[in-house]
C-alpha cells in the first residue's frame, strides 16, 4: 500500500472549537466536491473522522485529526488519483487553513 496524501493545517483555537469549524464546514466542501464526487460518507470518533468517498469512479478513503495546534489530513489515494496529489494537497492545505482562521 501506498503512503496516503498528508497535509498539516496549524491553528490557534481550542481542540473543540477546531472540531466544530470542521464539522460545520463539511457542507461547503461536499458542494465544491459535487461536480467530481458522486458520494460521500464520514463519521466521527471523538477527535478523528474517517470518510470514504468516490470520486471520479475511484474510491478514496482518509482521516483527519483534530490536535490542539494541528489538524492533520491523510487521504489514501488510489493509483489513478495519485497523479493529481499534489494539487489536491494544496486545495486541502487552503481549505483547511480558511476553516481553521481565527475570527476576532
Amino acid at each position: 500500500m501506498s503512503k496516503p496524501l498528508v497535509v498539516t493545517v496549524p491553528h490557534k483555537l481550542s481542540r473543540r472549537e477546531a472540531k466544530a469549524r470542521i464539522e460545520g464546514g463539511m457542507g461547503q466542501v461536499r458542494r465544491q466536491l459535487a461536480p467530481v464526487v458522486s458520494s460521500i460518507e464520514d463519521r466521527w470518533t471523538e477527535d478523528r473522522m474517517e470518510f470514504r468517498l468516490t470520486a471520479l469512479g475511484q474510491n478514496v478513503a482518509g482521516r483527519i485529526d483534530v490536535m490542539d495546534e494541528v489538524v492533520q489530513v491523510e487521504v489514501d489515494l488510489p493509483w489513478m488519483l495519485r497523479l493529481l496529489g499534489e494539487t489536491l494537497q494544496k486545495r486541502i492545505g487552503k481549505q483547511g487553513k480558511l476553516m481553521l482562521e481565527k475570527k476576532t
